[in-house]
């Protein structure tokens, strides 16, 4: 059901199963979700705490060097965690992970024929301060093939974990570039609803933008209400 007054828009969140995304047929339940019950919702996390956020691990330019600066377009991503009514949500653990510039994960699994970064991690974390705002460092990462299709390829992409007090408060969303002509053949990004598929996709922003150093591209993300950020697996 819908919701235009401030409580979950469901019909903004792509389905759990989309044949065109061909590993969702193999994935998604077979059977009814069971809710899990409130209580469990007030357990607190002990692994990923809040504490051990270092001063780097924002930059994903400076998190892994060992021999100098990781290959690849600078660009800054910032922007602000809010409520349906734009309210600002101070202290929610954002995780964010993606390719390098070559569309290549750290990832024993990932065998695409491009280079690794040696000085390239491609992970990072923040905490959103009192105006709900977060800011990461990195390169833009190149687009991969992934073999859900014929000629399949992965637009550029980000994909970030916001955590709030709850492991079951996790939620997981991924933000594309403007302009990006592999959004229209991709899957994942069509399963979205149509109508919600713009918010997924960041803004290039001339304010963030550091002259001579970095693009600026500026990524709200909104937990509820009609604007909501479509989220995996809802």
């Amino acid at each position: 059901m819908t919701s235009t007054s401030g409580g979950r828009d469901w019909m903004a969140h792509p389905p759990l199963l989309y044949p065109a995304y061909r590993s969702t047929v193999l994935r998604a339940p077979a059977k009814p979700l069971v809710p899990l019950k409130q209580a469990l919702s007030k357990r607190s996390l002990a692994v990923y705490g809040h504490g051990g956020i270092g001063p780097d691990d924002h930059d994903l330019t400076r998190n892994a060097r060992r021999s100098g600066e990781p290959l690849g377009e600078r660009i800054i991503v910032s922007g602000r965690v809010l409520d349906e009514r734009g309210r600002p949500i101070p202290q929610v653990l954002i995780e964010l992970w993606q390719a390098n510039a070559a569309g290549r994960y750290i990832h024993k699994t990932d065998q695409h024929q491009a280079p690794l970064d040696p000085n390239f991690f491609g992970g990072g974390r923040c905490v959103t301060d009192t105006e709900g705002r977060y800011r990461f460092l990195t390169v833009r990462p190149g687009a991969y093939p992934w073999g859900n299709h014929a000629n399949a390829w992965r637009p550029s992409h980000i994909h970030f974990s916001l955590l709030g007090s709850s492991i079951v408060s996790r939620l997981v969303t991924q933000m594309y570039f403007p302009g990006d002509p592999l959004v229209a053949h991709d899957p994942i990004f069509q399963g979205t609803p149509e109508k919600a598929r713009e918010r997924l996709i960041s803004r290039f922003s001339l304010a963030v933008t550091e002259e001579g150093f970095a693009l600026g591209y500026d990524f709200d993300i909104v937990l509820r209400g009609s604007a909501e950020t479509p989220f995996e697996g809802r």
